[in-house]
């Protein structure tokens, strides 16, 4: 990436998105994102007062698409069911060609032993579950899931196998296309609520 292209700020959530991926969470530090960009931690530090504060942006950066997504399958007028396969679909694409996000979801764990840090990761984990609930919830009153489908669990389901299978498609070095095996293990379990 061109340096000037993004702002700043911008170029410094990123690097540390590649540090993550690259080196893991243990590895992140001020220094190294600083490194990268060819700046001082000083100036790092203009734009983040902390690590906290830069993880946090970090932690916005990989969920801002999910609201944006929700609305446009909204706006394309879907069916509840359809719209499940939109979300899905178009989180996956979004990772097949920007794989180092998935590094973000995986460290989810590590993060919820700071507070400030748990509750941004909770709110995001709550607000992926509760739209694909919200889906599920107008699929069942459409006829289109079963009647008897707790639709609580039935997102836990959905969201689980999806975070499942991008932690083996980072195991695997990318070897397999996220978004067929995805929508493959999605196509199934919504068959099975049928």
């Amino acid at each position: 990436m061109r340096k000037g292209i993004l702002p700043r700020k911008e170029r410094l959530i990123i690097t540390a998105i590649e540090v993550i991926d690259e080196l893991g969470i243990q590895a992140l530090s001020t220094r190294e994102i600083a490194k990268r960009q060819g700046i001082s931690e000083a100036a790092l530090f203009r734009h983040f007062k902390s690590k906290n504060e830069l993880l946090i942006a970090v932690l916005d950066h990989f969920s801002k698409f999910d609201n944006d997504i929700f609305q446009s399958a909204k706006l394309k007028n879907l069916s509840p069911k359809e719209s499940i396969i939109y979300f899905i679909k178009k989180t996956v694409e979004y990772y097949e060609n920007y794989p180092a996000i998935t590094s973000i979801m995986q460290v989810f764990d590590v993060l919820r032993y700071d507070v400030e840090l748990c509750d941004k990761v909770r709110k995001i984990l709550d607000n992926q579950t509760t739209m694909i609930r919200d889906l599920v919830e107008g699929a069942k009153n459409k006829g289109e899931i079963r009647i008897d489908t707790d639709c609580a669990i039935l997102a836990l389901i959905i969201m689980g196998s999806f975070r499942e299978i991008c932690l083996k498609w980072r195991f695997s070095n990318h070897e397999f296309s996220l978004k067929e095996v995805t929508l493959s293990a999605l196509e199934m379990i919504l068959k099975a609520f049928q």
